[in-house]
């Protein structure tokens, strides 16, 4: 579980976040979405440790983040918009070295059938990353998440670039580790992923929660007009059928 209490940080006169209050519970996935500059990098950075909140408090897996930094990094794990693996090893090698390094005793046959999980053909299973497309580094990325059996995942723009078809496997991926657990926090511009994929959908703007959406009964066609209507200052929302978490300010 990630539970984010009233979080804030600023950058000098620049408030990035405003009083974050966000849960995303143990098999759900949730999504930010909004503009370059809403805080759904801050947020992300204050999740991973990279920097600290002014105030509030963050919980990862019942884990204070502030006092228990390397515990709650334990239970991360987090797959950026470029995937940074080492380009002269087979997707075999770079996960075995990466369990070496986070000090995770795995078998082989695990790694494999973490591979496969992620339906990364086994074909390229022995090629050098140097020759994947995006598509097929995340899913060695998402094998790693599998191999050390991730509590919670954060995933920033992981379908930026990526063709339909792609993108369709990734929702598959992700649906998967959620239905065992895995409490997950994507940030996107991709509202169609979003509404594949969320249980719940949160929308920011200049660093505030303007709406948390739960995607029951939601159209994509209702998640872009609540979108649009929040990040142009619109209150008034015209989807009959949305259901509005009680999160929504």
């Amino acid at each position: 579980m990630i539970e984010m209490n009233n979080v804030s940080k600023s950058f000098g006169a620049h408030k990035a976040l405003d009083a974050l209050s966000l849960t995303v519970p143990s098999g759900q996935v949730t999504c930010l979405l909004g503009a370059n500059g809403a805080g759904k990098s801050t947020t992300l950075n204050l999740l991973l440790n990279f920097i600290e909140p002014d105030s509030g408090e963050i919980i990862i897996d019942g884990l204070n983040v502030q006092e228990e930094p390397e515990r709650s990094k334990q239970a991360l794990f987090y797959l950026p918009e470029q995937v940074n693996l080492y380009e002269e090893f087979n997707a075999l090698e770079n996960l075995s070295y990466l369990a070496k390094l986070s000090g995770d005793a795995v078998t082989e046959q695990t790694i494999r059938d973490a591979l496969t999980e992620t339906g990364l053909q086994q074909s390229a299973w022995l090629e050098p990353l140097s020759s994947y497309s995006k598509g097929m580094r995340q899913k060695v990325g998402i094998a790693f998440a599998i191999v050390r059996g991730a509590k919670v995942l954060l995933l920033d723009e992981p379908t930026s670039g990526l063709d339909p078809s792609a993108t369709l496997e990734f929702i598959r991926i992700i649906e998967t580790l959620a239905a065992r657990g895995a409490a997950i926090l994507m940030v996107t511009h991709d509202l169609y992923c979003a509404h594949c994929l969320s249980d719940q959908i949160g929308i920011m703007k200049q660093g505030q929660l303007k709406a948390l959406l739960v995607n029951q009964n939601l159209s994509l066609e209702n998640l872009e007009a609540h979108y649009h209507q929040h990040i142009n200052d619109h209150v008034t929302a015209t989807a009959d059928s949305v259901s509005l978490a009680p999160q929504l300010v």
